[in-house]
């Protein structure tokens, strides 16, 4: 009888400390000391000489808890004083944490404000009013006044001359060139759209870095990423923008070679008639 006992109360002991080390929270260690004090309470035997008596029934519990419970949970709180200094110290180490905070601020704080008056320096220098109009409407990172930009586009340089002014080819070179021109400031407040969230993005990363919590690195190196390579494209289709405008201009520069090819070809026919009526 008493070898079996002995063999109970060894499985209690090494299934309560399981539940104790598996327990999370407060509320769930203070459920299994309830549940393990029931059961010692219930299973454990009274003294011969008072069976019957409470008071007994009562200090062999708080003997159990005082002895074998007391112990685990000691064991279970060095435990977890252990792993929480070897996060703090080794891991993600606090000191280190709060200087790098520290220094993003410092930082925020030194360059942030004279880097915002760089970019929003007034650059815009047209004083008439057509001009002021395009202007503004070049300068003003909106994606939805187009029709602003092109209305104002056409204001100031004019529009295609009609048939009776300009012969079609010529016609057909300037319409060319004002589309692409336009085309290209639209991509231009496309791209300077793009550019105030891309800073903006910048300034929210820089602000989650100044209160990061230990272990949130890689996800703001993540973001960063992203914005670099979002930053990278909006430059490539400048890039391309650019060498559109290129191809153009080599384009209405061979038009041009073509033109007076076609005409010097047209004065050498009328030379030769002039020369064949004499």
């Amino acid at each position: 009888m008493v070898f079996l006992t002995n063999v109970l109360c060894g499985f209690f002991f090494v299934a309560f400390s399981y539940w104790l080390v598996s327990a999370r929270t407060r509320r769930q260690v203070l459920a299994v000391v309830l549940a393990g004090v029931f059961v010692v309470a219930l299973v454990s035997p009274p003294p011969a000489q008072a069976q019957g008596s409470l008071v007994a029934a009562i200090q062999s519990v708080l003997n159990v808890i005082n002895g074998l419970i007391k112990t685990a949970l000691n064991s279970i709180n060095s435990v977890r004083t252990a792993i929480s200094d070897f996060y703090q110290q080794a891991t993600w180490p606090v000191a280190l944490i709060n200087q790098a905070k520290a220094t993003v601020t410092q930082m925020i704080g030194q360059y942030r404000s004279a880097m915002q008056n760089i970019f929003n320096i007034n650059l815009k220098s047209a004083t008439l009013p057509n001009p002021s109009a395009l202007e503004n409407a070049m300068r003003n990172h909106q994606t939805l006044d187009f029709a602003t930009l092109t209305s104002s586009f056409g204001n100031t340089y004019g529009g295609v001359p009609s048939t009776t002014v300009a012969s079609p080819a010529d016609r057909s070179m300037m319409d060319m060139d004002d589309a692409l021109a336009v085309d290209n400031l639209k991509t231009l407040k496309e791209s300077d759209a793009a550019g105030d969230l891309t800073l903006q993005a910048a300034d929210n990363i820089e602000n989650a870095a100044s209160q990061a919590a230990p272990g949130s690195a890689p996800f703001l190196t993540a973001t960063a990423v992203v914005a670099s390579i979002e930053s990278q494209s909006l430059t490539q289709r400048m890039l391309a923008a650019e060498l559109r405008q290129e191809a153009a201009r080599l384009a209405h520069e061979n038009a041009l070679r073509k033109r007076g090819a076609t005409m010097t070809g047209d004065v050498n026919t009328q030379i030769l008639n002039l020369l064949q009526r004499k």
